[in-house]
């Protein structure tokens, strides 16, 4: 068989298949992408703390600085848990976004596993805001400024998470930071 034929025979057809594939291919849209974002709806920048379960128990992480009106991914992937909580500080304003569940954090970068025993571990005890994806693969909260919102507060349980009866906001929307304490009446005592 001379290389004409075969080329016309055998090559051409494989040739003129994969040109179809690739449009074919790009018809399909890529997976949507499942991750927990933070959209800082405010006029402020802030500093964001996130709290959660993995495989081996309870992880704090933080910093996040978040500019104003920016969004942050701070869990790529699908989300393998209902409950993520949340800390966040009004770097311009002042104020935080906390709640009833007590979790470790510090003033620098850090990653904290485990809950317990934060002052004695060298750690802040700072109360975390809980946010309840309702089991979807990915969720985004959205902190607003004061007077932003509409969405009536629920007191759901935190399953699994000590010192936590916290509250928590339908929808992913944060309420507005609370003012920060005056001195001597700090998140540690």
């Amino acid at each position: 068989m001379n290389m004409r034929l075969f080329a016309l025979r055998f090559a051409l057809p494989l040739l003129v298949g994969s040109l179809l594939a690739v449009p074919a291919l790009c018809a399909f849209p890529a997976p949507a992408h499942a991750d927990f974002r933070l959209c800082n709806n405010t006029s402020s920048r802030v500093g964001i703390a996130l709290g959660y379960k993995d495989a081996e128990g309870w992880v704090t992480e933080g910093w996040w600085n978040i500019s104003s009106h920016a969004c942050e991914t701070l869990l790529k992937g699908t989300l393998v848990a209902r409950y993520y909580y949340i800390y966040g500080l009004d770097y311009d304003r002042g104020g935080e976004w906390s709640g009833q569940a007590f979790m470790c954090s510090r003033d620098k970068e850090f990653t904290i596993k485990g809950t317990d025993n934060c002052l004695a571990r060298g750690y802040d005890r700072t109360g975390f805001y809980e946010v309840d994806t309702g089991e979807q693969r990915s969720w985004t909260v959205q902190l607003t400024e004061a007077g932003e919102q509409n969405v009536p507060r629920m007191q759901p349980t935190l399953p699994g998470l000590p010192n936590a009866p916290g509250a928590g906001q339908p929808g992913g929307t944060l309420p507005p930071p609370a003012p920060l304490p005056t001195p001597g009446t700090g998140k540690n005592q």
